[in-house]
Formats: structure tokens, sequence, C-alpha cells
């Protein structure tokens, strides 16, 4: 038999609980086999809700099952022990480098399955039956092994810490409590446990209740998305109608007035024509006459001369030249300057429709820009590491001390800039107070972060405008052009930023407000506010 066993998986008499050879086997009604101990632990734990499963094929019972001891598999088991192949099997449960050792064992040292934070020892299989038979050490705390156990042992007096020092927020032993933390505010671990659990399931039921109202505020803002696209599609559907129906009115009314006028150029044409026959025909006449009478004026037969004069000198009645009339060229000019003054009109109208959507009346006050307030924090995502927020990510300061954030695809890795959380569409104004070289911008959020080029850089790409304000001057960046600027110095910068019409504006904000420079362009995506600093500090400011 063990000739034949030493030709068998060692797998294949491990017990699925334990992942160890089977100890004294016992097999469950589902025909599955287990360490007598092991099943019974589960089925102990099982206990409470009144169903005892099969931990491999999940079959169920709500009777406790009876246990057959398997007697080929421990006769097989012993086999495996006798051909050397248990060594193999005992590889399995040994500890490897990653996983937590057994305290006890001695030589090879086996996989701890559970530790005791009471005894601070993390034990196997085999040493852990104490724990579970001996009565005082059944009321033992045990959880998943540990390798950090020995935090819980005082480096001073060796002892478990098993008091909470409020005073100085740490684990003490009760040694520590007569010695450096004497006279400080001292409580049972377990007792601070319970305080903090209470506290911990009130943090995780604000967070839920903070999840649910962001999830609402999302589902608003969705729903907010899904009425102003509908709203959008609805208008341009509207529109293009309302203007293809114009451009066919238009088209039919053009090919009217061209018929009309046509016609009316035919119908005077006409008449001019048979005017100009008659004319044409009158001075053939005329010809004639005249070539009859220089003949009869060269008559030397004084007779003939005198009798042919008569019938010679006579004239048909002239046409009436005042027919002739240039009133259709002015019919004409007032059909021209009709369509002209139509055109104009519509054009008017148009350009009524673009006030109406874009150029709606722009803010002069301070008290005017006021009611578009907009406040800004700034994100610390996107921070470089050269750059210290505070006062509510409201501030920024650049430090030579280099930040402890961590990596996010977000941040500017070079360039000392930072960007606003708030996306910004619509009308907003924000105030800035610096101090020092700041650059003052607006960006797209799809900006690049990473790297010293110019892609990064607040103006020296199409994607940001910025205005640099130095301790005497100004200059305002797009796309990497620069356009000086003048104007009063003061502290504080106003930023005015009407999205849909494309105007962005910068303030020297005083006593007064004094425009610095003014652009007016096409925002395609919505904007962030940024800051770049020359080891400086500045924050951005609520107006009010």
């Amino acid at each position: 038999m063990a000739q034949g066993g030493a030709q068998l998986d060692p797998l294949k008499f491990s017990c699925s609980i334990c992942l160890d050879p089977l100890k004294d086997p016992v097999t469950v009604p589902c025909g599955h086999s287990y360490c007598s101990n092991c099943i019974k632990r589960h089925w102990d734990e099982e206990q409470n809700k009144g169903i005892y499963s099969c931990p491999l094929c999940g079959d169920k019972s709500r009777r406790r099952p009876d246990l057959k001891k398997s007697v080929v598999l421990a006769e097989l088991v012993e086999d495996l022990k006798k051909t050397g192949l248990q060594a193999a099997a005992a590889d399995l449960c040994s500890a490897g480098p990653e996983d937590v050792a057994c305290d006890v064992c001695s030589g090879r040292k086996l996989k701890a399955i559970k530790s005791c934070l009471v005894c601070v020892a993390s034990y196997c299989e085999e040493h852990l039956h104490g724990h579970y038979e001996a009565a005082p050490l059944k009321k033992h705390q045990l959880v998943e092994p540990s390798k950090k156990l020995q935090e819980k042992i005082c480096s001073l007096h060796d002892e478990v810490k098993k008091i909470f020092c409020r005073t100085d927020q740490q684990c003490i032993c009760y040694l520590c409590t007569m010695d450096q933390h004497r006279g400080h505010e001292t409580v049972p671990a377990a007792a601070e446990r319970r305080q903090k659990q209470k506290e911990l399931e009130g943090s995780r039921l604000n967070i839920q209740q903070r999840i649910q109202e962001r999830e609402k505020d999302v589902k608003q803002l969705q729903q907010q998305m899904f009425a102003i696209n509908v709203s959008a599609d609805e208008a341009v559907e509207h529109s293009e109608e309302s203007f293809t129906q114009m451009i066919r009115l238009l088209q039919k009314r053009s090919l009217e007035v061209k018929r009309q006028l046509r016609s009316q150029q035919q119908t005077a044409v006409s008449g001019l024509k048979e005017l100009e026959e008659k004319l044409q025909q009158e001075i053939a006449e005329l010809k004639r006459k005249d070539v009859q009478l220089e003949q009869l004026a060269h008559t030397e037969d004084h007779t003939q001369f005198l009798h042919s004069y008569t019938s010679v000198s006579t004239l048909s009645e002239p046409t009436h030249y005042s027919s002739i009339q240039t009133a259709p060229l002015r019919d004409f000019e007032d059909v021209a300057a009709a369509v002209s003054e139509s055109r104009d009109k519509l054009q008017d109208i148009l350009r009524e429709t673009e006030e109406v959507l874009l150029l709606q009346p722009q803010p002069e006050s301070r008290a005017d820009f006021l009611q578009y307030s907009q406040q800004i924090t700034l994100d610390p995502n996107s921070v470089n590491r050269h750059l210290k927020l505070s006062d509510g990510d409201r501030k920024v300061t650049f430090t030579e001390e280099v930040q402890p954030y961590s990596d996010h695809p977000d941040r500017f890795t070079v360039w000392p800039q930072v960007l606003s959380r708030e996306s910004l569409t619509g009308r907003s104004y924000w105030e800035v107070e610096r101090r020092g070289w700041v650059g003052v911008a607006v960006t797209y959020k799809n900006i690049s972060r990473a790297g010293r080029g110019e892609e990064c850089g607040f103006g020296f790409n199409d994607k940001s405008w910025a205005l640099y304000c130095y301790s005497d001057s100004f200059s305002f960046y797009h796309n990497n052009i620069h356009t000086p600027v003048s104007g009063p110095q003061s502290s504080r910068v106003g930023v005015y930023l009407d999205h849909r019409a494309g105007i962005l504006s910068f303030y020297s904000v005083s006593e007064t407000m004094t425009l610095l420079h003014r652009v007016q362009t096409s925002f395609t995506q919505p904007l962030h506010a940024g800051i770049r600093l020359y080891y400086s500090g500045i924050s951005f400011l609520k107006p009010e």
C-alpha cells in the first residue's frame, strides 16, 4: 500500500480548511473529508446560524450531521508519511517569507493560522489547540495572523499595551501610567476603542449622508444637463426650421422679383422697339425726301420745278417724341432700393438675435460685477509640489521645500502652477489678492501637466489665457503671443468671464476698477481659473 501511495498527489490528502495533511480524517454526509477538529470548529462557528454546510460543495443541513471516521483515508495518510511524501506535504504548511510563522514551533516553522492578542503570539494549527480546549484560553481574542504583534508590547517595560493615553493619543502599558504618562488622562484601550468605534460609526453615517447628498446633487446636475441638452436641441431644430423657411421664402421672393423685373423689362423694351421702328421708318422717309428735294433744287426747268414742288415738299406727321420716357429706369432703381432695404432689415433682425444669444448687457460698476461673484478653491490634485495650499485651499504660497503631495495625473510637474476645482461656464467674477510676481489665468482642463514645455505654461499655448503681473507692469499672453498691458498697479486683480459671449476681462481693483485687458474670442470648453507664482504668495478672495 505504501508503494501505491507514493504515486499519489499529497494535495489530495490535505484538509481543505487548514490546508495541512489530514489529521484524524472524518467524512461528512456529502462525501468530503476533513480533519476532525477542523470540521467541528467550522460547524461550531455556524451553530448560531442554525445551518451546517460543507466548506467545499456548500451542502447544507439544519441538523448537525454525524461524523464518520474515514479509515481508508487515515491509512493512506499514514502510508504517505512512511513513504516520505509527508515532507512535501509539510512544505505546503511551512511558513514562507510573506507568511506569519508560528511562535511555538521549533525547527521548521509552520504557518500561523491565528494570532492571539492576549498572548501576543501566533500559532499554527497544532499549537492553537489549547486555545480551543483550555477554558482560560478560550477567552483570549484570536485574530487573523499578524506580523505586527510586537507593536502591542511596550518597548520600555516589555508589557502589553492595554491602556490608551488620551493626552498623548497613544497606546501604553499599565507601567507607563506610573512613569512618563503620570497624571495623563488614560482609559483602557478597549474602552477607547468602543468610543472611537461609535465615532467611526458616526463618521461613516456622516460620509454616507454626504454620499447620498452628492449623489442627489449629481442626479440634479444630470437632470439639468439633460434639460439643457433637450432645450438646446429643440432651439437648434426650431432655428434651423425657421432659417430654412426664411431661405425658401427669400428664394421664392427673389424669383418673383426677378420675374416681375424681367416682365417689366420686356414690356418697356417692346414699346421702345416699336417706337424705334417708327423712328427708323421716319428717318428713311426723310432721307428719301431730302434726296428728292436736292434733285429738285438742281432742276433748271422752271415749269417742272413748280409742278413737282408741291408733291415733293409735302411731309408726313412727325412721331411724337414725348412718348420716350426714362420712368422704367426709375422703377427698377426703386425695386433695387426696396430689396436693399429689406436686406438691411433682415441684418438688423439677425443682429438682434445674436445680441439676445450672446451680447447681453455687460456689467460696468464693481457692484454689477459682484452679482457674478464666484467662490474659487484650488485643486490639490493639480498643485505643483513647490506650492503650498492653506486657508481651506484658497491661498497658495511658493516654497523651496518640496511638498509631500501624492502622485496624480493632473499635477503640474515642473511649472509652479495650480488650477481651481471649479469649472467656469456662464458669467463669473473673482478677485485675486497678490503679493509679488503672479500669473492670473484661465485655461481649459486638458492643458498638459507633465514637463517644462510651453504646452504646460499658462498663456504659452492655445488652451490658456494669462495676465502676468510684475512689480511695475503687466503682460498678457495667449498662444505664446505677448501683448504689453498698461494700467495702475494694485494688490488686487479682478477677473470677469462671460463664457457664452467669449469675453474675458482683467481689472486693476482698488477704490475703483480699471480695465487692464479684454479678450473677445470663442470658448469651446469649460474653463478653470489658474495661478502661476514667482517666489511669492497669493490668495483667492470672494468679493464682498
